[in-house]
């Protein structure tokens, strides 16, 4: 198997885990939000919910460049 192979293999998994991450994340909103309704309320994300926001953020910076390197890999 090549490189690219490799790469490409790579990809699908961060990709399928950045997917889980993002479901992961809940928001607790209402059906208002939907039609541009907002709450008031700003909190701070705090425990398992920051840190699932910091391995999303993580994960999908590892995705681009990853993303990257298969198109420098592609030419």
């Amino acid at each position: 198997m090549s490189l690219k192979t490799y790469v490409n293999l790579i990809e699908i998994i961060i990709a399928a885990g950045l997917i889980t991450l993002i479901l992961l994340q809940t928001k607790s909103t209402s059906l208002g939000s939907v039609f541009g309704g907002d709450s008031a309320i700003h909190r701070t994300r705090r425990g398992v919910e920051k840190t699932l926001h910091q391995a999303t953020i993580v994960l999908s910076a590892i995705f681009f460049l990853i993303a990257v390197m298969n198109v420098i890999l592609a030419a």
